[in-house]
């Protein structure tokens, strides 16, 4: 749940942190991968003092060297030990250079993705799982033939987002899905792994005749630019205006029913559903899928999913032990917050105060309440990051109203793919696909 992360992906794996080597880097033309392999090659070393030498001015404090042990030493207690290094993929993503380091462990294999900045420094370090099946494989309920899709544009100025519009093929005004990204710095198909939910989405409603816009979400698209911003960030940054960007965009885009977009959230979309309808009245329809619902404070889901996964092992470290400590004591510091801290740059579990005062008393369920358009609302029933005891708090609120739909499905986790037996960090790196249920009950409501 770094880096405004609420998915907790092998324990710190999806965490994020900003690093640099003080070992002479080449970062100059082509040397970006031979760069991040020696860094990759520096942590496996345990070289920690060499790996934090090289730090950004706006990072130098983000990640000291013990920090960065103690992250590393929870990675491996996770993963098992770095055996190799056994592929390279680069990206480009909002002027900065990424460099993805697939790395076989032990007990899983990931990619140490190393972010490179204008100023050929290392800007970024994430543990995600790792796509070692190649290229998507697209599902079963995927007819290709029957939809294309193009690039567009979500946004003006300088938060222009890129994104995907996937609409069917044959001539006519299609109803539009606008899907929104859970937390962390998610791409359009909102990856983890070998998984692509969005992708599914996208491309299993456009088999149904419903167009479906996805886009790169903020911070993703400019990470950096967001970490060395001054000022507040909240949701309405970080989610909320870009939503209304891409709903707006869609009002006036050819071939698409003005008066039939509707927004899916996932997870930290879901959540924010209700303050998104409080900006746009005129939005169609609403879909959740396993949104946060209240059942207490927010940054109260740091600790219940780390007891979640802490209670999988037989036996806890005491180098964990710790860690969950150090975690319990920053969330106590943002239970303490109050209002005059809203512009303090201190940053707590990857986001300022700001972000975690905005959310201060919100509850989605009860504001739900006034949005008067219709809801869908989907959980997995194996989902141990948003629990059918959310699920529960949004049938509770939302009981009375006529024009709202609850749905959950028993052998889903919280990416809506298909499994078995008790919910795991590790199922994360699995390829699977939403399931084909979830695909069908979000189209039959839309035509409605």
């Amino acid at each position: 749940m770094k880096n405004i992360s609420s998915i907790l992906l092998l324990l710190l794996l999806a965490g994020a942190a900003v690093v640099n080597a003080q070992q002479r880097i080449d970062t100059k033309s082509s040397g970006y991968v031979t760069s991040a392999k020696v860094f990759v090659d520096l942590l496996a070393k345990k070289d920690f003092k060499s790996a934090v030498g090289y730090y950004d001015a706006t990072m130098k404090t983000a990640l000291p060297e013990d920090k960065l042990g103690e992250a590393w030493a929870s990675l491996i207690k996770q993963a098992g030990a770095l055996k190799r290094q056994t592929g390279t993929r680069t990206e480009e993503s909002g002027g900065y250079t990424v460099v993805f380091v697939t790395c076989e462990f032990e007990k899983t294999s990931l990619d140490i993705k190393v972010v490179f900045n204008q100023a050929k420094q290392i800007a970024g370090l994430f543990f995600v799982p790792a796509n070692t099946s190649g290229e998507y494989s697209s599902p079963g309920y995927v007819k290709k033939g029957t939809f294309s899709e193009r690039g567009v544009t979500v946004g003006p100025g300088e938060w222009a987002l890129p994104g995907t519009l996937t609409v069917p093929k044959r001539p006519g005004s299609y109803p539009v899905v606008v899907l929104v990204q859970g937390s962390g710095p998610n791409d359009r198909d909102e990856t983890i792994g070998p998984n692509k939910p969005f992708r599914d989405l996208a491309w299993g409603l456009a088999s149904q005749g419903i167009a479906v816009l996805r886009y790169e979400k903020r911070t993703k698209h400019y990470a950096s630019k967001i970490q060395q911003a001054k000022g507040q960030f909240t949701v309405k940054e970080e989610t909320i205006d870009d939503v209304l960007a891409a709903v707006a965009l869609m009002r006036e885009t050819e071939g698409i029913d003005s008066k039939k977009i509707f927004v899916l959230g996932h997870s930290l979309g879901g959540m924010l559903i209700p303050r998104i309808g409080s900006r746009d009245n005129g939005i169609a329809g609403f879909i959740v899928l396993a949104g946060w619902g209240a059942a207490k404070p927010f940054e109260d889901a740091f600790i219940d999913q780390m007891t979640y996964i802490y209670s999988l092992e037989e036996k806890i470290s005491d180098e964990e032990k710790k860690n969950f400590e150090e975690i319990k004591q920053v969330v106590t510091k943002i239970k303490n917050l109050k209002p005059s801290d809203a512009s303090s740059p201190v940053n707590l579990l990857g986001a300022p105060a700001s972000y975690w005062l905005d959310l201060k008393g919100y509850n989605p369920p009860e504001d739900a309440k006034k949005l008067q358009q219709p809801v869908l609302i989907l959980q997995g029933e194996r989902d141990y990051q948003v629990t059918m005891v959310d699920f529960q708090k949004w049938k509770d609120a939302l009981a009375s109203k006529r024009n709202v739909t609850f749905k959950s499905y028993p052998n889903l986790n919280h990416l809506f793919i298909e499994g078995n037996g008790k919910s795991t960090p590790s199922e994360y790196a699995q390829q699977g696909h939403v399931s084909a249920d979830v695909i069908h009950d979000v189209a039959v409501w839309i035509k409605k």
